[in-house]
């Protein structure tokens, strides 16, 4: 959800342009052409942190599912800097006039990298293995699903246990999946990573070990992992799409922590690409003969939460002195520096059922103070002293979680807020967070969307009521009516409309604090082509290759 978190993204948004960075405009990589691609080669990846895991259905950040991208498909796939479907595993399907069956036609031919045949019995167990009451009929072969060993959360933060009755294989390429209620989202939930497909084989071969040992149908094959220094994938040469890559032999992922490290890295040619750099790193990049920019505007939100547990943040003038003591725009001027907008929504501006009406919290000691007195607390100092948790990575929704925190906890002094930074690596931090431990008051998370509609950021954000593995864990009976009202309405206006009103709902009640929505903007090689960012912050490695 941390995208994602999972987090976990939602995926945006009128941010400054690119000029204004004084950036290059994104590039439009070059195609391969037929009698020019070159084929083979390492490329290194350099990134923020490690992988926390390789089992797709039980993952939520960003740094696992990159991972996944490569190694994993689903039955329906997101385009090319889009998040417009096309086929992904499943080469066409079908749903009911009631909204309720549908059925999904599943390509031949294809293989998993340890030699099992993909068909639809792998989609029922894959998808299946999920669910808590297990409605599942396989064909050609009666597989035990096991238990599960934890929850799986993106799979229980989206309801999907109270969407999906049933998954059949009705024949070897052919799955029905029939569902509880209209569900609005669910092709487009369809295609993230917790809904790709696994080798039942590898699987039940060792569950415990399969998120170190991965096994799907992808371009590229898992070779090996050294925690907190690199995952080494190779080509798959058996991949089942041969109209264009895989072209690199091999693609490294290297964890390489501190931004400016990372980009010395870059320039010194020991990686290919620099996964969120320093913003004040972006006019050297520029100046650099050997390396070129490709930006998008970023379908995520960064935020400050609320450990709703607690009685202290259940009191909504508690969390709005919080908002009105924050300066964001002084957060995204310094720190940011130009690659992003301050957030009034939880969604991005470019998505539809964005509530432009909003009128944002605006930077005011004095108010905040006002709203402590009338919270309890006219005197700040009767507050006991408060815990800030602050990401230990960059993300790309938040370029550098330990600073924006500083910062917050230097505007709480202001008012007379005494808080501290708390962080631990990124895997602790995501497990103990998701807790809610008592020695946490408010925590720093984002998201990157998944599916470009506003539930993916809504309802898989914020409404407590639907889940526990909901990572704000705020309740509210209204925004919980809104959230199930927009799952099962079909028709888009109608659902804008309802998305418009919860966010007002949002903003009234302070669930948490909009920080900022980013621009995505990475420095490379110029050997690199045909690298493309994509909205859900997926990094496709397909049809990457090296001049």
């Amino acid at each position: 959800m941390i995208r994602k978190i999972g987090l976990l993204l939602c995926g945006f948004i009128l941010i400054l342009a690119a000029t204004a960075c004084e950036v290059k405009e994104p590039e439009k990589a070059e195609e391969p052409k037929a009698t020019e691609t070159k084929e083979g080669g390492t490329l290194v990846f350099g990134r923020g942190g490690d992988s926390v895991g390789l089992d797709p259905a039980y993952e939520t950040d960003g740094n696992s599912f990159m991972i996944c991208d490569n190694i994993y498909e689903a039955l329906v796939a997101y385009q090319d800097e889009s998040t417009a479907l096309e086929p992904g595993l499943a080469e066409s399907w079908e749903i009911s006039p009631d909204g309720k069956t549908y059925t999904f036609h599943l390509r031949k031919g294809v293989m998993f990298h340890d030699g099992t045949p993909f068909n639809a019995d792998a989609v029922v167990f894959s998808i299946g293995r999920m669910m808590k009451d297990r409605k599942l009929k396989f064909y050609s072969q009666d597989l035990q699903v096991p238990p599960q060993e934890r929850p799986p959360e993106y799979w229980v933060s989206m309801e999907m246990d109270d969407t999906v009755d049933s998954i059949e294989a009705v024949d070897d390429y052919t799955v029905v999946f029939k569902l509880k209620r209209v569900e609005a989202p669910f092709l487009a939930n369809m295609g993230m990573d917790f809904a790709d497909i696994i080798s039942p084989t590898a699987f039940m071969n060792n569950p415990k070990e399969f998120l170190r040992n991965p096994v799907g149908t992808g371009p590229f094959k898992f070779v090996e992992w050294i925690k907190d220094d690199k995952i080494v994938l190779e080509k798959n040469e058996n991949y089942w799409d041969k109209s264009g890559g895989p072209y690199l032999d091999k693609v490294v992922f290297r964890a390489i922590p501190e931004n400016s490290v990372r980009f010395l890295e870059l320039k010194a040619g020991n990686i290919h690409i620099c996964q969120f750099p320093n913003p004040a790193d972006i006019p050297l990049a520029k100046q650099d003969p050997n390396l070129k920019l490709v930006s998008q505007p970023g379908m995520n939100i960064g935020y400050l939460s609320f450990n709703h547990t607690k009685p202290l943040w259940q009191n909504v003038h508690m969390r709005r002195a919080i908002a009105y003591a924050i300066n964001r725009q002084a957060i995204v001027d310094n720190i940011y520096q130009g690659m992003g907008q301050v957030a009034k929504n939880p969604i991005p501006p470019t998505m539809w059922g964005y509530n432009d009406k909003i009128e944002d919290f605006p930077y005011d000691p004095e108010k905040a103070k006002s709203e402590l007195a009338e919270a309890g607390y006219p005197e700040a100092k009767d507050l006991p002293e408060l815990t800030l948790w602050s990401m230990p990575v960059p993300r790309p929704y938040n370029p550098e979680g330990l600073k924006v925190g500083v910062a917050m906890i230097s505007d709480l002094a202001k008012v007379g807020i005494r808080a501290r930074i708390v962080s631990y690596d990124w895997g602790t931090y995501l497990k103990r967070q998701r807790e809610q431990p008592e020695d946490m008051d408010m925590f720093q998370l984002g998201w990157t969307g998944d599916n470009g509609d506003p539930d993916n950021f809504l309802a898989v954000l914020f409404d407590g009521l639907a889940s526990p593995a909901i990572r704000t864990q705020w309740k509210n009976e209204e925004y919980h009516r809104l959230m199930t009202l927009g799952k099962q309405t079909i028709d888009q206006e109608k659902r804008a409309e309802i998305y418009q009103q919860a966010l007002q709902v949002f903003h009234d009640e302070v669930p948490a604090i909009c920080v900022a929505h980013s621009t995505v903007i990475w420095p490379m090689r110029n050997n690199v082509m045909n690298f493309k960012l994509h909205p859900t912050a997926s990094v496709r490695m397909k049809n990457v290759r090296l001049e």
